[in-house]
């Protein structure tokens, strides 16, 4: 089975854990997440099963939103509510109003530092694993987006956010960051992903829903075709030719019988077969003028969305 299930990821829970349940019990081996969430989170977590493992990167790649509720007064060495206490400050002086006027300049391009507890690797290493041990390096900063960053709800200590952002933005540095702009620290208590693409926190399946799914056998009917991700892109109809030009590995000086040229806008394209099933992922090639075959799906796969 081919496709992308929109799973509420529950706390206590690594997203390779969800991904281990679910390839247990769906007896399929190609299985995989599109962007891993901290354990304590919850929320939009798209696992990919089968030939749909092959469009994760479009959604790991996007932008996500996050709802994230933030502590003043406490700081800790993980930037969370699980790490270690490691500074309070008196913050009943913050207002409502400072809050709003610090939130304006973390909107848009910044330059964010990530948390030593973070999965990058330093020399090899993974920072936590340095982290844990008691070292602590330097971290380069990288440029990450705010889209939205709106306050919600204000309930001093905490108060609660809403943040759309770019791929690779740290939320538990940001907590982080804005406790430190205001003087007082914060850590992150809680984060829900609302959004992740197309998919949505109304309509994510929780988890032990999807167990039920699966032993009653009626999970099929929850999976999201894998080009749903894709309906942005422009689309276009192969006739016999064209898809044994792509399966040679051929680039097309056209998107195919019924598809776009260059002029139409954007430079990745999906294509389809003549009865609607979704064949290849195209790519605009500016230095030859062709149309290349980035992937090429094994045929069987779900009708376009």
């Amino acid at each position: 089975m081919d496709g992308i299930l929109n799973v509420n990821k529950p706390p206590a829970m690594t997203s390779f854990q969800v991904v281990s349940l679910i390839r247990q019990w769906s007896n399929e081996r190609r299985v995989g997440h599109a962007g891993t969430l901290d354990p304590f989170a919850t929320g939009v977590l798209p696992v990919c099963l089968g030939q749909g493992t092959r469009v994760a990167e479009f959604l790991t790649e996007g932008n996500k939103t996050y709802r994230a509720a933030i502590e003043l007064g406490t700081s800790t060495d993980t930037y969370d509510l699980n790490g270690r206490v490691i500074e309070r400050c008196d913050a009943s002086g913050v207002t409502r109003e400072q809050v709003e006027i610090v939130l304006t300049s973390f909107r848009g391009p910044i330059l964010q530092i990530p948390p030593m507890y973070s999965a990058l690797k330093r020399g090899g290493k993974r920072l936590y694993q340095m982290a844990r041990a008691g070292i602590e390096v330097p971290r380069e900063a990288r440029n990450v987006e705010l889209l939205r960053l709106e306050l919600l709800d204000w309930q001093p200590p905490l108060f609660t956010l809403e943040v759309e952002c770019s791929k690779g933005t740290y939320i538990r540095s940001l907590a982080h960051d804005i406790g430190q702009a205001l003087g007082c620290g914060s850590h992150l208590r809680s984060l829900v992903r609302t959004k992740n693409g197309p998919f949505y926190l109304e309509d994510s399946i929780p988890l032990s829903d999807l167990e039920e799914a699966f032993r009653d056998s009626y999970w099929h009917d929850l999976i999201y075709p894998m080009d749903f991700v894709l309906t942005h892109w422009k689309a276009a109809i192969l006739g016999e030719a064209s898809e044994h030009a792509l399966q040679r590995g051929q680039s097309l000086p056209f998107a195919g019988e019924d598809g776009p040229s260059r002029k139409d806008g954007g430079h990745r394209c999906r294509a389809y077969t003549l009865d609607g099933r979704i064949f290849a992922l195209l790519r605009w090639d500016a230095a030859t003028g062709l149309w290349h075959p980035d992937k090429v799906f094994q045929t069987g796969s779900f009708p376009p969305s």
